[in-house]
């Protein structure tokens, strides 16, 4: 939800459907409910409903000739991303509907996680990041002030965010990962994997989107990660020009019936993996390990000799991943066998000297 031209359906092109930023440009403004259906693999399984700036909560509002109540619209939802425009000066009329909407939703479900987005952090207003910054304290000083005018106890997670580079990904990382109740098992798998293989930092991404939906305990280095994201890009561009199967059967084909169309005859399968050695005398690694799930590793290249024991290793992980993605009724009792399962991950020499 956002304000008209603030760039919602916009972040939902480019995010999810690989739209360039500069085709949004010709993008018409969202004048009814949009309801998009992601299910790129077991992880990425969501709706995302889009609505137009103008939108009134208290009027009538309508999807396929059907009502739309707020019961129906947050009674159901794990969380509300709310966009403001950082370039659309003076922010108070943006905050005010902001601040209703957010009280709307907690009357509805209190347990609905609540996402500030201050989109459009580009451009000449915003050359260094100090301006950004100084543009993100006004922006939540003005919501913390009308939250207690409002009585709203209320929790708001902010993100910088632009679609011209990855902070807009990095966002909408953060907020999928909230909505993984797996996530502090699949940290822990990575964790036991990175420190057995003497690994500097691992995320799993969902290929289609290149949203991480794990990483390890060790701090995100935003050039890290866009380098491990750049990584996905790569792969991808360079298996459609030499990668692709002669019959173009895809090994992931049915794994996900509603996939962006994009994701539809994407040369990546069981097999997919690469390595790009940096010039700084660090390794990239990419290995699937999933459906449309790709496990990518930043290590130095003292580190990668042993390439056959980080392969086991990754193989252990892949194993520990499926048994915890099984899902359903089952899906409590395999959280325990991969958590075990990370016992039989192999340390090399350096590893068990380090401990």
């Amino acid at each position: 939800m956002g304000p008209r031209r603030s760039g919602k359906t916009s972040i939902q092109r480019v995010v999810f459907y690989k739209m360039s930023p500069h085709e949004t440009l010709f993008l018409e403004s969202t004048n009814a409910l949009d309801i998009k259906y992601v299910a790129n693999n077991a992880f990425v399984q969501f709706q995302i409903w889009d609505f137009p700036g103008d939108v009134d909560l208290r009027g009538e509002l309508s999807y396929g000739g059907q009502p739309v109540s707020e019961q129906v619209i947050f009674g159901a939802s794990s969380a509300l991303v709310l966009v403001i425009d950082a370039q659309d000066e003076p922010y108070q009329e943006a905050v005010m509907r902001l601040v209703e909407i957010v009280r709307r939703a907690q009357a509805v479900n209190p347990n609905i996680s609540f996402e500030v987005f201050i989109h459009k952090v580009d451009g000449d207003l915003f050359l260094s990041d100090e301006h950004k910054i100084d543009c993100q304290r006004d922006i939540q000083q003005y919501i913390t002030e009308e939250l207690n005018d409002a009585n709203l106890d209320v929790s708001l997670s902010y993100y910088l965010t632009s679609i011209y580079d990855h902070s807009i990904f990095e966002a909408f990382s953060k907020v999928v990962q909230k909505l993984v109740p797996q996530l502090p098992t699949l940290e822990n798998l990575l964790n036991c994997l990175i420190s057995n293989c003497n690994m500097e930092k691992s995320f799993l991404f969902d290929v289609v989107s290149r949203i991480y939906l794990a990483t390890d305990s060790n701090p995100v280095d935003m050039q890290s990660y866009e380098l491990c994201s750049d990584m996905i890009d790569v792969v991808i561009d360079v298996s459609c020009i030499y990668g692709m199967r002669d019959d173009g059967a895809n090994a992931h084909d049915g794994a996900g019936s509603n996939r962006g169309e994009e994701s539809e005859g994407m040369a990546y399968d069981s097999e997919s993996s690469s390595v790009i050695r940096l010039n700084n005398g660090m390794v990239l690694y990419l290995r699937e390990v999933n459906a449309y799930l790709a496990l990518v590793c930043l290590l130095r290249a003292d580190n990668f000799h042993k390439k056959g024991l980080i392969d086991y290793n990754i193989n252990c992980f892949k194993a520990a991943l499926s048994k915890v993605f099984l899902g359903g009724a089952d899906q409590q009792q395999l959280l325990r066998p991969a958590l075990e399962q990370e016992g039989q991950f192999s340390s090399s020499p350096r590893s068990r000297e380090q401990r």
